[in-house]
């Protein structure tokens, strides 16, 4: 059987060295495609702000774990200066020359991109392209407003439940979504019981510049809104409750402290999470996994679920997340429970603790019956390639 070649197309891994959990959307499906006998590709724009020395040290991480897992000549960098990438055509290229980096392309059986923005110029040198949306409304809002202008691909996936159903608050944009789900490397994730372990966790930017805006109306889409919407929750409960969050800004650190106050333990991502290793070790430590959703991700009733709550999952390890809208196949009682209200929430907390161990197991299962990057990539594969 020939061996079949796919470029995976990350979005800012690179410039965002600190981001161990990020890094991992894409490697899950890295190492789901070679589980299956595929030669993968690593593509990434790398968009310069004249930074030399941080810019350098940044792609110096990047490339030691390009190396670490196996990507050291499976790596292309290709580097942008404008702040919309898409109006530009690649023609500076780091660590592969430019004539090679483009017959890998025109080689590839599957461009497998995840940047929503990527230069059409770019996706012409691929026999076959597919988009896979992590964010989903969100990114159909985006198009069916214009304040986003995707290149065409052949096929579109997302991890998204609703998209496009009558009814639903969700448009297709003309386009037809392929639902998909999150995925984990169980085989990298392996299960891990520990009945001493303490707090429900999460690792997660506190605030950034996202809004969503609709004519004159506009809401704050970050994680910093949805979780102060559940601030008291940890006087509701006596499970420890602790929050990794990346933080950069003075406003930041004063919003920490009142979390503090309120029972909250909060931790700098940086300290337990700048790596993918200190990620996977965060996750593995913890109880389970307590978190928030985006409000977009409630307002438009995606039942959308993280990437890194299946990360939780797999390592065997309860979780107690916002509810994001109706869904075929995500439970709510056991091994993940679903909450509209802090009391749910809590509520939540002393069922697992009650039977903790078969909780574990039942997390563990979700991840191997609805998450396994292998069914995940073999749908995506028989999908793109039959």
């Amino acid at each position: 059987m020939t061996t079949r070649t796919v470029v995976i197309g990350a979005y800012n891994v690179a410039a965002f060295p600190e981001g161990g959990g990020h890094f991992w959307v894409y490697l899950q499906y890295v190492l789901g495609l070679r589980q299956l006998g595929c030669d993968v590709y690593w593509l990434e724009a790398f968009h310069t702000k004249g930074r030399s020395e941080q810019e350098a040290a940044g792609l110096a991480t990047f490339r030691a774990r390009m190396q670490q897992y196996g990507l050291s000549r499976k790596h292309i960098i290709y580097v942008t200066r404008s702040k919309e990438p898409s109006l530009e055509t690649p023609t500076e290229y780091l660590d592969m020359p430019r004539s090679e980096a483009e017959a890998v392309f025109e080689k590839a059986d599957l461009m497998l991109n995840f940047h929503y923005s990527i230069s059409p110029a770019l996706l012409e040198h691929f026999q076959r392209t597919a988009l896979v949306d992590i964010d989903p409304g969100l990114l159909q809002f985006w198009i069916s407003r214009g304040q986003l202008q995707a290149p065409h691909h052949d096929l579109y996936f997302t991890i998204g439940e609703n998209i496009g159903k009558p009814g639903g608050r969700i448009p297709d944009c003309g386009l037809r979504w392929i639902p998909i789900r999150p995925a984990v490397c169980l085989e990298y994730w392996p299960y891990r019981f520990d009945p001493h372990s303490e707090a429900f966790s999460t690792v997660s930017i506190w605030d950034s510049s996202d809004w969503v805006v609709d004519g004159d109306q506009k809401y704050e889409n970050t994680k910093r809104a949805a979780f102060l919407e559940y601030a008291d929750l940890p006087r509701l409960t006596r499970q420890p409750l602790e929050l990794a969050l990346f933080m950069k800004r003075e406003r930041d650190m004063k919003e920490w402290k009142d979390m503090e106050q309120r029972g909250w333990r909060v931790r700098h991502s940086r300290e337990v999470a700048a790596t993918p290793e200190m990620y996977q070790t965060y996750i593995q430590r913890a109880r389970g996994e307590f978190s928030c959703a985006k409000r977009s991700y409630t307002e438009f009733q995606n039942a959308w679920v993280s990437d890194r709550t299946v990360c939780y999952l797999a390592s065997g390890k309860p979780v107690v997340v916002q509810d994001t809208g109706p869904s075929e196949f995500l439970p709510n009682g056991e091994g993940m429970f679903r909450f509209t209200t802090q009391e749910q929430a809590a509520r939540a907390f002393d069922a697992i603790n009650a039977d903790y161990e078969r909780h574990c197991r039942a997390a563990r299962r979700l991840a191997e019956t609805h998450f396994d990057a292998r069914l995940v990539l073999t749908k995506i594969l028989n999908e793109t390639l039959s």
